[in-house]
């Protein structure tokens, strides 16, 4: 009885926590969302500059030589644009995905500053949508057959020798 009890208590906390992901999910979505805003802003002016030259991205970035200052600015750039790309990519997968899709494209939430902002800001709600029901749901199945399961494995079996009838 008390084992069930414990069961089940881990499976409501499971599914509490849970049942935050879509919550989590479209603050970590609207951070992204600024952070490519501004790097947007950062690229596009570089650009912009290297057009007004008649050069490419690539050739104005080779033209950044000459002194340790130029070169480090040229590393800079190139750090600013690449993550600019990788995050515009993680946008695109995600801004048009559902709660749900979402779930599924989670590897696209992995940027270590958006997510530690995104989880310092982050203050738990209590789910009143579709979605954080069924996430609540899949959370308390998980958290109780996982945890079940181990116990299972863990824990002798409690058959008893019955007395057979002679």
């Amino acid at each position: 009885m008390v084992l069930r009890a414990f069961l089940v208590s881990f499976g409501i906390v499971s599914g509490a926590g849970f049942s935050q992901f879509p919550e989590f999910s479209q603050q970590y979505l609207q951070r992204l969302g600024g952070a490519v805003d501004e790097l947007s802003t950062v690229v596009s002016d570089f650009d912009r500059s290297a057009a007004t030259f008649g050069m490419t991205r690539h050739q104005a970035l080779e033209e950044m030589n000459g002194s340790p200052f130029l070169q480090r600015r040229q590393a800079d750039l190139r750090r600013t644009i690449s993550r600019y790309e990788e995050l515009s990519e993680a946008y695109i997968a995600l801004r048009y995905a559902g709660p749900f899709t979402r779930f599924y494209e989670v590897q696209h939430m992995g940027d270590p500053e958006i997510l530690s902002g995104t989880w310092q800001d982050y203050r738990p709600a209590v789910p009143l949508t579709f979605e954080g029901g069924m996430f609540s749901l899949f959370g308390f199945l998980i958290g109780y057959g996982s945890l079940s399961a181990l116990i299972k494995i863990v824990r002798p079996s409690r058959r008893r020798n019955k007395p057979t009838a002679a």
